[in-house]
């Protein structure tokens, strides 16, 4: 399985060019699930969501549509990792599991400062349950110092089924261990030119996203870079996947 797309879906950029001039904002969600496969929301990075609003999330989007979720900020930004339980608690009862069949992976963001101490790095893992509300879930780790470019860090996720995100096309390290049955890509590098990549970097991300999905499941989002840009790029992405079959 593979899913492509972007970060969140309201932003006053896309309309005219993402999103058609005479789409209401209401409907924004509703058009970007059908021209996606997948969508990252990061509101949950900055703050709690209501239920409610992950229930109308799940009610506007198609049913092989996948979300998935930042993990709050007061989790991961902080010094000592294994102080973060409560934090991880009020998120997952936050209601996220509304979003039913459409939850995809939850993406923990490390600050670039955060470097890897193994005893600390290990309790944040034991932390992040395999599921909630009997919902399976699966974790992410997105870690921004070079410090976890190490194989006891890869080890530690490998043990527990936790992806390492890789970020493509960024100042952060492209950490490219398996460590579980999915793998989590972030690309980071779009410009101002209408398909966000050149056809050359179109085509090595799609032989590296269809390399990747030959054994494990692949969510890969566009991301940052020129953000306007960002949705043509996800789209062309997908189109050079299907394609190939």
């Amino acid at each position: 399985m593979i899913r492509i797309g972007i970060g969140g879906w309201n932003f006053a950029p896309w309309r005219g060019v993402f999103y058609p001039d005479d789409l209401p904002q209401r409907r924004e969600l509703e058009y970007a699930s059908r021209a996606l496969t997948s969508i990252e929301i990061n509101a949950t990075y900055y703050g709690s969501q209501k239920p409610a609003s992950f229930r109308k999330w799940h009610d506007q989007t198609p049913d092989d549509f996948i979300f998935a979720l930042k993990g709050p900020r007061y989790a991961t930004n902080r010094r000592v990792l294994a102080e973060a339980g409560d934090s991880v608690q009020r998120f997952l009862t936050s209601g996220i599991t509304e979003l039913g069949t459409r939850l995809g992976p939850l993406n923990w963001q490390l600050p670039e400062t955060k470097r890897f101490d193994a005893e600390d790095f290990g309790a944040f893992l034991s932390l992040l349950p395999d599921s909630h509300d009997g919902i399976p879930l699966r974790h992410a780790i997105e870690a921004r110092h070079d410090s976890f470019a190490d194989d006891k860090a890869a080890a530690l996720c490998r043990d527990r089924n936790i992806a390492l995100v890789r970020a493509g096309d960024s100042k952060f390290p492209d950490i490219d261990a398996r460590t579980a049955d999915f793998a989590y890509l972030r690309l980071m590098g779009t410009t101002d030119i209408p398909s966000g990549y050149s056809d050359a970097d179109l085509d090595r991300w799609a032989a590296t996203a269809r390399a990747i999905a030959q054994d494990r499941d692949l969510y890969l989002y566009v991301i940052s870079g020129e953000k306007r840009r960002n949705p043509a790029a996800a789209m062309a992405l997908i189109d050079r996947l299907k394609d190939a079959g």
